[in-house]
């Protein structure tokens, strides 16, 4: 739904961005893929309910996991949900860090701007969609049959099909888009959909001294770890 590919060098720029969320312990199913020691989080059912957003309502919130997933669908690879997608949305969201904003940022109060705009538009957004559900099919977005929710997203993702009284809609949809990119190919499981070299592991394990047999190596001590014994 989408409509075009991500670059690796975009890929790189959101790895930066999501660390600023990485080491936030409310998630349930996002996890930073490159974060130290936080191993990567399972998916499930059980755990859909773990996380409690800290911006959109929980309306909001089904609103916004499932138009993640329209855009980024489950197919032979996990999709938006599955990632976790939402949770990084309303984590960035809530504490206004931009995605994609067309502010110059130079400073860190440009940052905040950019910031509360993504908050402005997000629920401006989410209104407008709803409001062009009532429009167009007498019900809210999530009342709606697939086929409906598809023409209408349709409608404001492929040029092609865009029409003047939409340009609103087209403009949260590109943001909604930015985020869940954004928050997919940051987890390990959108990262290993492009192969992406930095989840290799050179070794499983550190590798034992491959001359065992050899006297004066026989006298060399471990490495120290700075506050761990050796004969702990």
């Amino acid at each position: 739904m989408g409509g075009q590919g991500v670059e690796r060098r975009e890929i790189l720029r959101y790895i930066g961005m999501a660390a600023v969320a990485g080491s936030f312990p409310g998630f349930s199913q996002w996890v930073f893929a490159c974060q130290p020691n936080h191993p990567q989080a399972v998916p499930g059912p059980s755990k859909s309910d773990l996380y409690k957003p800290l911006f959109f309502s929980p309306q909001q919130y089904r609103m916004i996991e499932h138009l993640a997933e329209m855009i980024i669908p489950e197919d032979d690879t996990p999709g938006a949900k599955q990632a976790g997608v939402a949770e990084f949305i309303d984590f960035m969201v809530a504490n206004r860090v931009p995605v994609s904003t067309s502010r110059d940022i130079r400073s860190t109060n440009d940052a905040i701007a950019a910031g509360n705009d993504a908050q402005i538009s997000f629920i401006a957004g989410l209104d407008w969609i709803n409001a062009r559900s009532q429009s167009e099919f007498k019900r809210e977005f999530m009342d709606c049959t697939t086929e409906q929710k598809n023409g209408l997203l349709e409608e404001l993702a492929y040029k092609a099909k865009f029409q003047p009284t939409t340009e609103a809609g087209r403009s949260f949809f590109q943001m909604v888009r930015d985020y869940a990119v954004v928050g997919y190919y940051t987890t390990r499981i959108g990262l290993e959909t492009i192969g992406y070299p930095g989840l290799q592991e050179a070794w499983a394990s550190m590798p034992g001294c491959p001359h065992a047999d050899d006297r004066e190596h026989a006298k060399l001590r471990e490495p120290r770890v700075p506050g761990v014994s050796l004969h702990s």
